[in-house]
This record gives C-alpha cells, structure tokens and sequence, in this order.
C-alpha cells in the first residue's frame, strides 16, 4: 500500500489549526475549529478508505478498475457531513442566542465557577464529613457479612 505524504500533512494541518480555533473564547471561532476538525476526519476517512475502484453496485464498472471501492468509508463521511453540519446548526443558534442576550460573542468565565476554585485554593475543608469513619468490621461473623457462618474457609 502506498502512503501519499500531502493528504498527511493537509490532514494534520487543518487538525491544528482547527484545535487552535476551538481554544478561543469567541463562538464563531469555536465554529470554524469544529468545522476544520470535521474537515479533518472526513480527509482521514477517505485517505483510510483505500484506492478508488469500481462503485459499490453490482454489476457496475468503473475506467476498467479491478477492485471495488470501499462502501463504509464513503458511508461514514455521508454521515460525518450530517452530524458536522447539525453541530454547526447548535453553535450558530448557541452564537446568535447569546449575542442576543449579552451584545458580546466571547465567552466569559462562569462566576460559580470562580467562586468555586477560590474556595478550592483557600483549602477550605467540609465540615460535614468527619475525620475518622468508624469501621464496623470486624473478625467476628455479624450481620453485614455475607455468610456469617462460613468463617472457616477464609
């Protein structure tokens, strides 16, 4: 099997900056790095697929090829459009929906979130869980053993 080194190189590409968009903090960025990134994999899926051949129907041939294409790679990219594009659906109506309520596109910190990891810095312990639990276990059969009488086999 021969390995083409550009689809690769495009693939890995198009991975990174896709990454690179999607750690912004503005949605229509985020978009175009979930966009970038279904790019990516349907590349991947048809670089994995295999070397064109003859369509997938009986009885069809194609430029006098030998072998038959592979259905499920072309299957999954079908499907990977779909899911891509009702993804790109959601975050265009998440994007237009918080534009509407804050006339801003960037994504700001959660204040329960902040408020949270403060706490979590000042170490501040819960005083509902005691320091020692007492155990109830013991050598002697009683009722939170599962056999109270089979002692002897252990």
């Amino acid at each position: 099997m021969i390995t083409y080194i550009v689809p690769l190189v495009l693939i890995g590409g198009l991975t990174s900056a896709g990454v690179y968009l999607l750690l912004e903090r503005t949605l229509t960025r985020m978009l175009l790095g979930l966009l970038l990134i279904g790019n990516a994999v349907n590349l991947l899926l048809l670089n994995v697929g295999g070397p064109a051949g003859n369509p997938p129907v009986y009885g069809r041939t194609s430029n006098g090829a030998q072998t038959d294409a592979d259905p499920l790679a072309q299957g999954m990219i079908l499907t990977a459009i779909v899911i891509a594009m009702g993804i790109a659906s959601f975050v265009l109506a998440l994007a237009y929906r918080s534009y509407q309520l804050t006339t801003l596109e960037e994504v700001g910190n959660d204040p329960e979130d902040t408020r949270v990891a403060e706490r979590a810095d000042d170490d501040v312990v819960d005083r509902d869980i005691p320091d020692v639990v007492p155990s109830r276990d013991t050598d002697a059969p009683d009722e939170l053993d599962a056999l109270p009488g089979a002692e002897g086999s252990r």
